[in-house]
């Protein structure tokens, strides 16, 4: 089998599948939550959805700027990579992979499938709701794997079917609320006795899932034309374009049924709304469209999830490397690594349905729609303060304005989940160091696998194991000691630096066209061979 993957997407299928993955399941999946939040109080929500939309903008900014300097397979895992290290990008990528990507698809089926459910007529609960959730996860990725265009094509049509239903809410419930005089009322309309300790938090955290999502369109940056200008445009076009739409939504929707009703429906919350506007028939129809529109976002969620255990493995890190990276060449699909996510699908949706729906777990009954998102964005804090200490060819505002913004952003939307879930975060970081701990690192411990690095000649210099003397060293220590490597650059995308050289000496090296050690894919040691066949990055 193949190991490249073919550039086969462009600009709108980019935007499409950041719209198409984040609108559709959360503007109708948190809507109540969000009222119930803030005990209906429109004001608190509008403001919670604002804060969220700047939160994803500034963040979707931040790596747009990474996204022009770095391109391999991994979108994400790049960039941890370039600005703090392999071993943070290699757990970063794990999480990725198995969990954030999983934990997020198996919700989506479960959710296109819950809407299907109030169709006919079915408890959200019951067998017959978790067979449609499995039958949508299998179908996502048959479509995704045996045939990764017509998933491009259908994230595109889509997403124009999505938004048919959100824009139509939008303006006639809002026309209709203004002369009823439904919006001024729920406007006016706060129920005191359903405020949560911190509204605005809880309010904020439930919009972290709703603009969630966007970051899935940076692991097709190797598949996509011209991804250095494709994708800084998709993420900033289309986050800003999902705030908007949000907003009018939300609106509209206020516009159509009292806030008591939504707050109390539930899934039937939606349905009814658009029967007020549009009739029983009409609303009924558009209904069907906003199941298609969750099908959509399980369908891009399901892209980003075929394709995280490659991201890792196209690294020679991760679990069975050799064989995870392998693409079919007949469908240009990492057909393994796809299978590998399906897996991990059916794990967390497994989870969700004993400990969310369920309740049998206890303490660590944790909601997987939200909390893992949370945990991206602390991920995220890292990657940032790394990227100003390092991008030092970029100009101060995209150096460290933009990265300074999203730090904040970050770290306020960290608060804003510790306030809202309180004792549910500690059970769940009991949760996540155990699986995190698990993950088979193959290039951390340093026990049996070693690495390779090679001159631009191609010519292997000795393996050496990480952590014995003498082996660079990788990690938070050699993040701030400076000491990432012998004779290797300081990141595997910034410039060389050969460590404990002068500036100077440096600066003359390179004038007479010396070039250090780069630093190589980590790979077995038996499979170096006599002639290895790897090239430098």
């Amino acid at each position: 089998m193949e190991q490249q993957l073919t550039k086969k997407y462009g600009l709108p299928t980019a935007i499409c599948m950041v719209v198409g993955i984040v609108i559709g399941s959360g503007i109708f999946f948190k809507a109540e939550k969000i009222l119930n939040a803030t005990g209906g109080d429109l004001r608190t929500g509008i403001l919670a959805w604002i804060i969220g939309g700047l939160i994803a903008i500034s963040n979707a900014c931040a790596f747009a700027v990474m996204a022009t300097r770095y391109q391999k397979v991994g979108g994400m895992v790049d960039y941890a990579e370039a600005a703090v290290g392999r071993a943070y990008g290699y757990y970063l990528g794990w999480f990725l992979a198995a969990v954030y990507y999983p934990c997020l698809t198996s919700t989506l089926a479960w959710v296109s499938a819950r809407y299907t459910c109030v169709l006919l007529g079915y408890d959200i609960v019951s067998g017959e709701c978790m067979t449609i959730t499995l039958f949508y996860l299998v179908a996502a990725y048959f479509i995704n794997t045996m045939a990764p265009r017509l998933a491009g094509k259908l994230q595109v049509s889509m997403t124009l079917i999505k938004l048919v239903p959100i824009l139509l809410m939008a303006g006639m419930g809002t026309a209709a609320g203004l002369r009823s005089g439904m919006t001024a009322a729920n406007f006016a309309q706060v129920t005191a006795d359903t405020v949560t300790a911190y509204p605005l938090f809880t309010a904020l955290a439930a919009t972290a899932f709703a603009y969630e999502g966007w970051v899935v369109a940076t692991t097709i940056n190797a598949e996509l034309k011209d991804p250095k200008r494709t994708l800084p445009l998709a993420l900033v076009c289309g986050v800003g374009i999902i705030m908007l739409i949000y907003l009018f939504y939300y609106v509209g929707i206020a516009g159509a049924v009292p806030n008591a009703v939504m707050m109390e429906s539930g899934e039937h919350g939606a349905r009814l709304a658009f029967s007020t506007i549009f009739g029983q028939a009409g609303g009924t129809i558009l209904f069907v469209f906003v199941l298609i529109s969750c099908l959509g976002t399980c369908n891009g969620l399901m892209m980003g999830c075929t394709r995280g255990f490659y991201a890792l493995a196209a690294r020679g890190t991760g679990p069975k490397p050799q064989v995870l990276s392998q693409v079919d060449p007949s469908t240009g699909m990492t057909s393994n690594a796809a299978a590998a996510g399906l897996l991990a699908c059916a794990f967390w949706g497994t989870y969700f349905y004993f400990g969310c729906l369920q309740n049998h777990l206890g303490p660590f009954r944790f909601d997987s729609s939200e909390i893992p998102i949370i945990t991206l964005y602390a991920m995220y804090l890292p990657i940032f303060l790394g990227f100003m200490r390092e991008a030092r060819e970029e100009p101060p505002f995209r150096r460290f304005v933009l990265p300074a913004l999203a730090l904040c952003s970050g770290l306020f939307m960290v608060i804003a989940g510790i306030l809202s879930y309180q004792w549910d975060c500690l059970y769940y970081l009991l949760f996540f160091a155990v699986f995190m701990a698990a993950a088979p690192c193959r290039f951390v411990s340093g026990k049996s696998y070693p690495y390779a690095l090679f001159s631009t000649s191609g010519r292997a210099s000795e393996p050496a194991v990480i952590g014995q003397p003498g082996a660079p060293q990788w990690g938070l220590r050699a993040f701030f000691s400076g000491q990432r490597g012998r004779n290797v650059v300081r990141s595997p995308f910034f410039r060389q630096r050969c460590l404990g050289q002068t500036r100077q000496k440096r600066r003359t090296q390179k004038r007479r066209g010396c070039e250090s050690l780069r630093f190589a894919s980590f790979i077995p040691l038996p499979s170096l061979g006599r002639t290895p066949g790897i090239t430098s990055f």
